[in-house]
C-alpha cells in the first residue's frame, strides 16, 4: 500500500535562489536603466535653469495651446473609441454573424499600421489633392492642417484599446445573465445598462486608461495631418520637438515633464484599476473554493 502522493514542488520555489536573486537584478537594472533614469533625466533637465525658466515655458502661450489641443484631442477621441469598443465588443462576443473575423481583423489593423502611413492615408482622403479635397474645398471645411485631422488620426491609433480589452472580458462572462434578463421582459437597452455595463465597468475603464495613454503621447500621425502650424495645430509632442530642435532644451524638457506626469497619473489610475479587478477575483475565487 503507497503512502499518500506528495505534491510536486512549484517550479518557481524549487529554482536555486542564485537563479532568482540573478533574474530579479536583470530585472531591476533594466527598470533603472531604461526607466527611472530617463524619467529623473527628465524632470532634472526640466529644472535645471531653475524653477523660474521652468514656470515660464509651461505658461508660454504656444505651450498653452499646445496643450489644449493634446487634452481636447484626447476629450474627443477616446470617447468615441469607448463607444466602438463597447459596440464591437458587444457584437464579437455576444453574436454570430458572418464576417465576425473580419471586423476582428480591421479592429486589429492600426498595430500593424505604421502611424506615419495612417496619417498620409488622411491626407490622401482630405488633402488639397486628395479624393474628397476639391469637394471639402468647395465648402470651406478644413480636415487635414486642422484639429479634425488630428482627432481623425488619433482615433485610428486608439481604436483597438477598448474593444480589444472588452473582447475576452464579455467572451468568458458569456451571454446567460443577458439571456435571463431578456427572458424576464427587460428590454435591450435596460438589460446593458443592468447587467453588461455593470460587470464590464472596470475592463472599460482599463480600456480608456489605456487609450488615452496612447493618445496623449501619439505622434506620427498627427505630426503628418498637423501642419506644425505653432498654437494653431501643435500638440504637445510636436511641440517639444520644435523646441528640441530649435536647441531651446529647457524648454522643451519643462514641457515634456508635462508628458511625464500625464503619464504617471495615468500609470496610478491603472494601478488602482488592476488592483480593483484583482481584489474582486480573489474575492470571488474564495467563494467559489468555499
Amino acid at each position: 500500500m503507497t503512502g499518500p502522493s506528495r505534491p510536486l514542488p512549484s517550479p518557481t520555489v524549487a529554482e536555486p535562489p542564485l537563479v532568482r536573486g540573478l533574474l530579479l537584478g536583470v530585472a531591476l537594472a533594466f527598470l533603472f536603466l531604461f526607466l527611472f533614469v530617463p524619467l529623473a533625466a527628465v524632470f532634472y533637465e526640466a529644472l535645471r535653469k531653475g524653477v523660474g525658466v521652468y514656470l515660464a515655458a509651461v505658461s508660454d502661450p504656444y505651450a498653452l495651446s499646445a496643450i489644449r489641443l493634446t487634452l481636447a484631442s484626447v476629450a474627443l477621441a477616446v470617447p468615441l473609441n469607448m463607444l466602438f469598443g463597447v459596440a464591437a465588443a458587444w457584437a464579437i462576443a455576444k453574436f454570430e454573424f458572418r464576417g465576425k473575423s473580419v471586423l476582428i481583423t480591421l479592429i486589429d489593423l492600426p498595430f500593424a499600421v505604421s502611424p506615419v502611413i495612417a496619417g498620409l492615408i488622411y491626407v490622401l482622403l482630405f488633402g488639397a489633392q486628395g479624393w474628397l479635397g476639391p469637394w471639402l474645398a468647395e465648402r470651406d471645411i478644413k480636415i487635414i492642417f486642422a484639429t479634425p485631422g488630428i482627432v481623425l488620426a488619433t482615433i485610428f491609433v486608439t481604436v483597438p484599446f477598448v474593444a480589444r480589452e472588452l473582447i475576452p472580458l464579455m467572451q468568458a462572462q458569456g451571454s446567460d445573465e443577458e439571456e435571463a434578463a431578456l427572458v424576464l421582459g427587460a428590454s435591450g437597452w435596460v438589460t446593458f445598462w443592468r447587467i453588461t455595463l455593470p460587470n464590464i465597468k472596470w475592463g472599460l475603464l482599463y480600456g480608456v486608461v489605456l487609450c488615452s495613454a496612447r493618445a496623449l503621447g501619439e505622434f506620427g500621425a498627427v505630426s503628418v495631418v498637423s501642419g506644425h502650424i505653432r498654437g494653431l495645430t501643435n500638440t504637445l509632442p510636436l511641440h517639444v520637438e520644435i523646441l528640441y530642435n530649435e536647441y531651446q532644451f529647457a524648454a522643451a524638457f519643462a514641457c515634456a515633464s508635462l508628458l511625464t506626469l500625464f503619464a504617471l497619473v495615468i500609470l496610478a489610475v491603472k494601478a488602482l484599476i488592476e488592483r480593483h479587478t484583482f481584489g474582486k477575483r480573489r474575492t470571488s475565487a474564495s467563494g467559489e473554493n468555499a
